[in-house]
């Protein structure tokens, strides 16, 4: 009689047991190791706008002839030989239960000039090439979607 009342308990231990193993720490270290290429990819060499939409209005050629170099220190300079604007950039989480590159948000910060601040927003990444890293943003004020694509030199 005594076994069959230890029969439970030990089920029940071996429950606990397992359910102890799960854990949430598996999202947070794959997040972090594809914030991580992210990032590498963002700092290795200089990058040029190859499009830019604003909400349905395509403003490219704003930024021809600059080179854009995603620096350490979240500095984020663009460049072309003559003008120099200086702006703050990141890879963050957006704290979903996703593990995938969509789970990050690409942000950029430029003050002025005025068209440069444009391109301010926490971007979603579409897609990340070693030579191409495609982002969006669907706005919740107007409801418009833009789209920013930088290629590396």
């Amino acid at each position: 009689m005594k076994k069959l009342k230890l029969i439970p308990i030990l089920a029940v231990l071996f429950m606990l047991n397992v359910a102890s193993m799960c854990s949430n720490d598996d999202n947070t270290s794959n997040t972090n190791t594809v914030q991580n290429q992210v990032v590498s990819t963002a700092t290795s060499g200089t990058w040029r706008i190859t499009y830019f939409n604003d909400s349905g209005t395509i403003k490219t050629t704003q930024f021809n002839g600059y080179n854009f170099t995603f620096g350490s220190s979240n500095v984020l300079t663009a460049s072309n030989g003559s003008n120099t604007f200086t702006g703050t950039w990141s890879v963050t989480d957006s704290n979903s239960s996703d593990d995938s590159i969509n789970d990050l948000d690409f942000n950029i910060l430029f003050v002025s000039p005025a068209h440069y601040a444009d391109l301010s927003d926490n971007w979603d990444i579409q897609s990340r090439t070693d030579t191409k890293i495609e982002l969006i943003d669907v706005s919740g004020g107007n409801g418009g979607t833009d789209y920013l694509t930088f290629e590396k030199n």
